[in-house]
This record gives C-alpha cells, sequence and structure tokens, in this order.
C-alpha cells in the first residue's frame, strides 16, 4: 500500500477512536451521574395519567399483523429483485442464458410456492 492510501484510513481510524470515547464517556457519566441507588417499585410502575395501572400486562399483537408485514416483506423483495433483472435483461441474455433463466425461474418458484401456502392457510383474508 502506498502511504497516501494509508494516510485515507487513519482519518477513520480517528474517527473510530472519537466515537469509541464519546460512547465510553456517555456510559461512565451516566453510571455516576444516575440516581439508579434512589430507585423503587413506585418509580418503576408504568404512569397512566395520574391513575394506578390497571394492569401490568402489555396487550398481545395479532399474528395477523406479523403474517402481513412479512407477506409485504417478501413480495417487495419479489418486485425489487425482478425489477434488477429486467434492467439487464439483454445482457444477460448474451452472456449466460442458463445460469440467469434458472436463478429467475428459480426465484419466482420459490415465491410462487409461498403465495400458494400463504393463501391455503388464509393469511390473505383480512375477515375474521
Amino acid at each position: 500500500m502506498e502511504s497516501g492510501q494509508i494516510l485515507q484510513y487513519v482519518s477513520l481510524l480517528i474517527l473510530l477512536l472519537v466515537v469509541m470515547a464519546v460512547v465510553g464517556g456517555m456510559l461512565f457519566g451516566h453510571h455516576f451521574v444516575s440516581k439508579r441507588a434512589h430507585r423503587n417499585q413506585v418509580k418503576d410502575t408504568p404512569y397512566e395519567c395520574g391513575l394506578e395501572p390497571m394492569t401490568r400486562d402489555i396487550p398481545p399483537v395479532s399474528v395477523r399483523y406479523y403474517r402481513v408485514a412479512m407477506l409485504f416483506i417478501l413480495f417487495d423483495i419479489e418486485v425489487v429483485f425482478l425489477y434488477a433483472v429486467a434492467t439487464v435483461y439483454r445482457e444477460m441474455l448474451s452472456e449466460t442464458l442458463t445460469v440467469a433463466l434458472v436463478a429467475l425461474l428459480s426465484f419466482i418458484v420459490v415465491l410462487t410456492v409461498g403465495l400458494f401456502h400463504a393463501w391455503k392457510k388464509k393469511a390473505l383474508q383480512f375477515v375474521k
């Protein structure tokens, strides 16, 4: 490596050391400034508009929410991948036809199986 290239990494090293010093200073300062020793159960209870908390449990989120989120991620990634393939489609056909088609078709088959599985499990229905 040339000395010019090494000098570019010196600034990165200095930045890393400064970040570590700031984080360490914050953790060290928090430990001494906080009043952790003066905590009690009353101070640690959640505050609900001046009233006593009704329950200590957090209500569970419906599984349907997570299904919709996972399906969105699944098909969002499919669209992004297919858009990237469409931009370089002609170049892929001229260079490696079989590799490109196998990769594309295997991706579409996996996502189609996922779609049919979601359909079978009724994950696409939003009404109970």
